[in-house]
């Protein structure tokens, strides 16, 4: 992890050097490069800055999930550095002289977020499997049913067609059968092996929710927006088997 993002922040600071060598084509001011949004009408002008905002709050959200930043001293700082060089204004430190600083507390602050996400995922896979219900399997997944359903379970090779949701711990959903309004088909030999698993735990209708941990799921694979080592947590319907 702190590999990754070591070569992601050195990428930044490439982008941001060569930014900054490039200049900008002598021909376009900065007024002119504004005329198209001054031109847009204030109902457009009002949606576009719901789109800036929109955008500024994920680049928040990400450096949130990258970065340790407790305290407000820290937020102004990095907002008022961000600020001054979407103004293009004259950087108020050596910025090459501090770069070795920026990219050591990337490197200690993943250490602490990984740990300390590390530490929460093993409270939640605790919690959960103390729950009344829950059925713990041989990989480590979890199966708590909600419904029952009737009819025959599928075989570790058996074809699935289910509707499912997808979340983090906190909550973050990262997937919806229900929201593309088409349920998922695939045989139990083509899904995580927590699926491989807890979906034989089910018959037709049945509804579950099912926890894997990390190892059952990706593994250290980030995929999408899951980061790498992500318990996942999944409300499952069992909707027919296959053969």
């Amino acid at each position: 992890m702190k590999k990754t993002l070591f070569l992601a922040f050195a990428l930044i600071l490439t982008g941001a050097v060569n930014a900054q060598e490039t200049p900008a084509p002598a021909t376009q001011t900065a007024a002119e490069a504004a005329a198209p949004a001054q031109a847009l009408s204030e109902e457009a002008l009002a949606e576009r800055n719901k789109m800036l905002y929109s955008l500024g709050f994920l680049l928040g959200d990400n450096l949130k999930r990258q970065l340790v930043l407790d305290n407000e001293d820290d937020y102004k700082a990095l907002s008022q550095g961000m600020r001054d060089s979407l103004l293009e204004k004259k950087a108020q430190t050596d910025l090459d002289a501090y770069k070795p600083q920026i990219i050591e507390k990337y490197q200690k602050d993943a250490e602490i977020i990984s740990q300390k996400r590390e530490a929460e995922q093993k409270e939640y896979l605790e919690n959960f499997s103390k729950e009344k219900g829950v059925k713990v399997l041989d990989n480590g997944a979890m199966i708590k049913l909600s419904k029952r359903g009737k009819g025959r379970s599928p075989s570790a090779s058996s074809q699935v067609k289910v509707n499912y949701e997808g979340r983090l711990i906190d909550g973050t959903k990262f997937d919806s059968s229900y929201d593309r309004h088409e349920p998922f088909t695939a045989p139990l030999t083509g899904v995580i092996p927590c699926w491989t698993k807890a979906l034989q735990q089910m018959r037709p209708a049945a509804k579950a929710t099912v926890v894997c941990p990390a190892d059952t799921a990706y593994g250290n694979r980030p995929v999408g927006v899951i980061p790498a080592n992500s318990v996942l947590v999944f409300d499952v319907e069992l909707i027919s088997v296959g053969d």
